[in-house]
């Protein structure tokens, strides 16, 4: 057998075929850190998800990908198997059909007893070929996306090989590990997991539970205010993969259960869960642990209160750019995502839903909910399975639920809290601390609810929950908005009798199409849609599209950018959003819409936008409520257009994450751009785009849309605080970079 020995990515691949079944952060770093080490001629992948069969080979990660195990160990010297624990089985069943020659074996998982009794099971015996591994590394991110070729630099790498192990194949997986810098040494396998279960396993159940009781007390925010260094370091490991380390304690039983018996109560009930099989119990624990920490890492950064040196500043450069082309998707809509999270919760039964936009908006909704009591698992590549509790199923959280910086959480909750038959308060971020709630604050008071607001009825929001006195009205709305007419709908779900809200002009209906979805009677005529208590949601499979106010920047910047042909798939389409469609299509842009069809009562389709000389324009107000979030970039597309471009009747942009309508007029006028404000909206005469500093007054909306001016600048644009583009738009960098838009990150301190 030839000797794999450690050296530069130049030396002589000295080892054939290495194929790696398994190919998420810990498959996937072990692959692309010995495919770049050169030591070997091929490394293939072998993993049953579809979205890490298409990215394994384009992020460098494999050369190439099988399709089916077989073909994948064909001819292999070296065959790492980086499964779940409790997927190790089928794929040992499989193997031990297959004729492998002198093959070598070894795999990651983290309870040796329980892989070996597998592959004895497997094969009768365990093949001398077979050699235990297990690294000790680790990331708080997961999947493909994840690998690293350092990933195992200077951690251990445990191997427990048996009495009739072949020594040859020990120093074969010892001299691979060894090649990615990994500290490797061998133990007893009864050893190893009795040291893993008091040093691994037993940290990562104090930290899921740790983490899940502090957030269940109601002096939670205090607690992790003033959280230390060292509590953040222990609790870092909360952020696994919940669903990895259930199959853990689960195939690990006996060990866990001996490190756990000396514990208190919280502990004892993951101890019975361990012993009892209790999947639903583990990884509803474990998931309201990983997203508790995250929630209370973003409070940490976000409160007034930090340091400076703890806060971080993201500024963008957006350097001057040619064309944009490709086809790509966006992130799912954020509409959507919301009152997937809202309605599934008080439905009946459990909704699972696709798409799902795991920016930190969504995910504040989320949170809440987990802290009403709600088993939600995921985000996972956005997908996400909800519990429902029913209408009636939710529990007083355990203190304040933050809402970041969504205006779309805190409104439309207060809706539903007021129904509620408990107290809470909604807090939020400093920017969502200057945005008024006083327009649903009143019709909510007027239907029967208790609600207290800060000074000039802005946040916080204490809603003292009025379910039996809630009563049903017919509320005419004074302007435009979908919060406010999600909001008084959701509360109509718990007022005695009707209630029917009429709005001045249309706006998004997402939560009426979402209702009747879950199949809750909802009446529509003209302007007025009516709710009426008494009936119920059923849980339901939800498939959230695309969203249209992400894809508004790349339909701005293909319609400036001379040369470009871009295409943006599944997106949503629905009547009451298509402003910036018709906006930009009477302003001159080539715009086709193809592949239309409804998915989950929502029109989708692929919209093609090609380059085209725009000009300026008088925006129909009748188009305004229809693109609301869309104008910082629509403003953009003013900008680079022939002629002036005037917008009346959009008020509503003043009381945005910023003052839409003057920090969008000051940037343009940074950049040599006329841009007047006005009360209700701006005057706007195209120019030639110069370059410049712009403060996005932590909107992302607006340093998105400067973002995307740069494919028409004349120097570098510098944006700063952006730190709240992830809020709406996670990706967006890379996602920009990919279709030709030239953007990097400038991380400060």
């Amino acid at each position: 057998m030839s000797q794999l020995v450690t050296g530069s990515s130049s030396a002589a691949p000295i080892i054939g075929r290495v194929a790696v079944v398994g190919l998420g952060l810990i498959g996937g770093s072990f692959a692309k850190g010995l495919r770049e080490s050169g030591l070997c001629r091929e490394v293939v992948g072998s993993d049953p998800d579809p979205h890490t069969q298409q990215l394994a080979v384009s992020l460098g990660v494999v050369d190439s990908m099988v399709p089916d195990l077989p073909s994948a160990v064909q001819g292999a010297e070296l065959i790492l198997l980086a499964v779940p624990v409790l997927a190790m089985r089928s794929v040992l069943r499989e193997l031990a059909r297959l004729e492998l020659g002198g093959a070598v074996i070894t795999d990651t998982g983290s309870t040796k007893t329980a892989v070996v009794e597998a592959v004895r099971e497997a094969y009768g015996q365990v093949p001398p070929q077979f050699v235990p591994g297990h690294p000790i590394a680790g990331s708080e991110r997961s999947g493909v996306e994840a690998a690293d070729a350092g990933l195992f630099r200077r951690h251990k790498v445990i191997l427990t090989p048996l009495d009739n192990t072949d020594p040859a194949a020990v120093e074969r997986v010892r001299q691979a590990w060894q090649a990615l810098g990994a500290d490797v040494e061998d133990m007893p396998l009864e050893d190893h997991d009795e040291v893993l279960a008091a040093t691994s396993h037993l940290p990562h159940l104090l930290a899921f539970s740790l983490v899940d009781t502090l957030a269940s007390r109601s002096e939670n925010l205090e607690i992790f205010r003033y959280a230390a260094g060292g509590f953040r370091d222990f609790t870092r490991i909360a952020a696994s993969d919940p669903v990895m380390w259930r199959d853990v304690f689960l195939a690990n039983r006996d060990a866990v259960l001996r490190s756990l018996d000396t514990f208190t109560r919280d502990l004892s009930r993951l101890r019975t869960a361990v012993e009892e099989g209790d999947a639903n119990t583990l990884l509803g624990v474990f998931t309201r642990a990983r997203v508790a920490r995250e929630h209370f890492s973003t409070i940490l950064a976000r409160r007034a209160y930090m340091e400076p040196m703890q806060t971080q500043s993201i500024n963008f450069i957006a350097s001057p750019g040619s064309r944009v082309q490709g086809r790509i998707r966006v992130p799912g809509d954020k509409s959507i995502s919301h009152r997937s999270i809202m309605l599934g919760s008080i439905a009946e039964g459990v909704t699972e839903v696709e798409g799902f936009l795991e920016g930190e908006d969504s995910l504040a909704t989320l949170q809440a909910f987990r802290d009403m009591g709600v088993v939600i698992e995921g985000p996972h590549r956005g997908r996400v399975t909800i519990n429902g509790v029913g209408l009636h199923g939710l529990q007083a959280p355990p203190g304040p639920i933050y809402v970041g910086n969504s205006g779309t959480s805190m409104r439309l909750l207060a809706g539903l809290l007021a129904g509620q038959n408990f107290t809470t308060e909604l807090t939020g971020d400093a920017s969502l601390g200057k945005r008024p709630m006083g327009r649903v604050a009143d019709p909510l008071r007027a239907m029967g609810a208790t609600i207290d607001t800060a000074e000039g009825g802005r946040p916080p929001l204490v809603i003292k929950g009025a379910e039996s006195h809630l009563k049903g009205m017919e509320y005419v709305m004074p302007m435009a908005s979908a919060q406010v007419k999600s909001c008084l709908l959701l509360a109509g779900l718990y007022a005695e009798g009707k209630t029917s809200v009429t709005e001045p002009a249309p706006t998004r209906d997402h939560t009426e199409r979402m209702l009747k979805g879950f199949g809750y009677p909802v009446q529509v005529d003209g302007a007025t849609a009516t709710v009426e208590s008494g009936h119920k949601l059923t849980g339901c499979r939800i498939d959230v599209p695309a969203d249209i106010s992400s894809a508004a920047f790349f339909m701005v910047a293909a319609s400036i950018a001379e040369g470009s042909d871009l295409t943006l798939e599944h997106v949503g389409i629905n009547p009451t959003r298509i402003g910036v469609i018709n906006i930009l299509r009477a302003m001159g842009a080539d715009i086709t819409l193809s592949n239309e069809r409804e998915v989950g009562g929502e029109p989708v389709a692929d919209i093609r936008v090609r380059y085209a000389p725009l000009k300026g324009i008088e925006i129909p107000e009748d188009q305004v409520p229809l693109a609301i979030d869309e104008f910082p970039a629509l403003f953009i597309a003013a900008a680079c257009a022939e002629g002036r471009t005037v917008l009346r009747g959009a008020e509503e942009l003043r009381v945005k994450e910023s003052d839409r309508i003057q920090v969008m007029a000051d940037g343009l006028q940074t950049l040599g751009i006329r841009a007047e404000p006005t009360p209700d909206g701006v005057i706007i005469d195209g120019g030639v785009i110069g370059g410049g500093t712009i403060d996005s007054h932590m909107d992302h909306r607006i340093a998105m849309s400067f973002a995307i001016a740069s494919l028409r600048a004349t120097a570098d644009i510098r944006i700063t605080d952006c730190i709240h583009v992830a809020t709406s738009f996670p990706g967006f960098i890379d996602l920009a970079s990919s279709v030709g838009i030239q953007i990097r990150q400038e991380d400060n301190a």
